[in-house]
């Protein structure tokens, strides 16, 4: 069995001599990220992604923003005067915000089923990460871990202040130059007040911390990093992710099997579904992307959708549409016919409802996470794949519901785009002008297993009875 490691703190006793405290036992204590550093050095960013990363693998994450909870003590940002040391009042203002946010943060993470909360903030004092500590660890036996980001290079922090300037709450309505001007003042301000964590054996408290160099393109630098949720954190932090990122996404072009409403399969695409592969093309090469890439599943019918692109392509297994086992390639008619007990179930809970044999939407968001981390580090890659997939991966990246991840409507022939502005990913979609049917089908409002098949295909989309009706088609456009 591997040993278990245990942190300990030298105090001194009542006779002066050194006794050593051991620490609980706490491997299953939820965990407080306590961010550190200079404003404009990527904290809030990461703090976001990491939730967003933390909340998708299965634990329960919350970002406290301690300027949130500063903007609440204010009418308005006046100016950086607020964030001088010899300001007073201010200073009060600040630290009141701060204890806030940490108390508001210990109460979520002492609820069942809460994981992760992170503080974001600078908490650029000594005595500030030592109230955390003595909060979180020492009064209330949870784990806790310190994330600190530098940044001395010039093109980073130079894009990184353009987007506080643009995002920023505090400086919403202000023009450019008085708020490039009041951001300069603000940051000499904190540099001021600054009081750096050292590492090694110099590291000023008993626990993980970890230091970020540049984004993480200059390099990470880790201290008494244990545990399996520290150590998932260190593994996603470690690998530098751009700050500006653009990413395509597209379904494949209208298949056979669409057409006649099976689902799964490997089926070809249909006529419009190559129409769709030709337009696909000549509208990603019109974007004239650097460095393009094309991710596809293994399926003929995405390989043939990005075939016309000229661009390094991958086919990926993870990609690969939902699997539905038993009842791969039935359309929803025959499925009500031989399972009628297993769509209704499907119906009531579709998100972790797994075909017999097959797989589930959550089977489908665990095997997806290599691909979602690797595209986070990305930009200008086109993927396409297929409906169940592209609602997962949006879904990551959109920070939608769990619940509704199973109901997002990723339509046919249909370009997606994904901006990251500021901390959050924005949607856009174009429209291409093919016909193509819609293969989007609602929840019923009856999912009982004893409801009768009228009900149960009540929203079924409309598809061709065979493949010999295909003249009865809009022509392609």
């Amino acid at each position: 069995m591997a040993a278990v490691t245990h942190f300990t703190i030298e105090k001194e006793d009542c006779k002066g001599a050194q006794a050593v405290k051991k620490l609980p036992l706490r491997q299953f204590a939820p965990l407080l990220i306590a961010m550190v550093g200079l404003p404009g050095r990527g904290k809030s960013l990461l703090a976001r992604r990491l939730s967003r990363y933390l909340n998708y693998t299965g634990d329960n994450t919350k970002v406290l923003d301690i300027s949130d909870y500063r903007r609440k003590h204010m009418e308005k940002y006046a100016s950086h005067e607020m964030f001088r040391a010899d300001n007073l009042p201010a200073w009060r203002l600040r630290q009141q915000s701060f204890r806030e946010a940490l108390e508001d943060a210990a109460d979520w993470l002492q609820k069942p089923g809460h994981h992760v909360a992170i503080l974001d903030g600078p908490n650029v004092s000594r005595s500030q990460r030592q109230e955390i500590y003595d909060l979180v660890y020492g009064q209330l036996g949870f784990r806790i871990m310190f994330i600190e980001c530098v940044c001395e290079d010039p093109t980073i922090l130079e894009r990184n202040f353009k987007d506080i300037l643009q995002y920023s709450a505090d400086y919403c309505g202000m023009a450019t130059e008085q708020a490039l001007t009041d951001l300069t003042y603000k940051m000499a301000h904190y540099k001021a007040q600054y009081e750096s964590p050292s590492l090694g054996s110099h590291w000023e408290l008993p626990c993980p911390m970890v230091k970020l160099l540049d984004g993480g393109y200059g390099g990470i630098v880790a201290h008494g990093v244990t545990g399996t949720k520290e150590s998932k954190i260190l593994a996603y932090i470690s690998v530098p992710k751009p700050s500006q990122q653009v990413i395509y996404f597209s379904r494949h072009g209208e298949s056979e099997f669409n057409l006649i409403g099976r689902i799964g399969g490997d089926a070809p695409l249909s006529p419009r579904g190559r129409v769709y592969s030709q337009a696909l093309a000549k509208h990603v090469h019109a974007l004239n992307l650097p460095a393009l890439q094309v991710w596809t599943s293994t399926l003929q019918r995405t390989k043939a959708t990005a075939a016309n692109i000229q661009a390094p392509q991958l086919h990926l297994h993870e990609l690969d549409e939902i699997y539905s086992g038993d009842c791969e390639s039935l359309t929803y008619e025959e499925l009500q016919e031989r399972f009628p007990r297993e769509l209704a179930l499907r119906d009531h809970e579709k998100l972790k409802y797994r075909y017999p044999q097959g797989e589930s939407y959550v089977d489908v968001m665990q095997r997806l996470v290599p691909v979602l981390t690797q595209l986070e580090c990305e930009t200008n890659v086109l993927t396409v794949s297929h409906q169940a997939v592209l609602r997962c991966i949006l879904g990551y990246f959109l920070e939608t519901p769990f619940d509704e991840i199973p109901y997002f409507h990723v339509p046919l022939h249909t370009i997606i785009k994904v901006t990251l502005k500021g901390y959050n990913y924005t949607m856009e979609t174009v429209k291409m002008p093919i016909e193509c049917v819609d293969t989007n089908r609602a929840k019923p409002t009856n999912c009982s297993v004893n409801r009768s098949s009228e009900d149960a295909l009540l929203t079924v989309p409309a598809h061709l009875d065979s493949l010999s009706n295909l003249n009865t088609l809009t022509p392609c456009t």
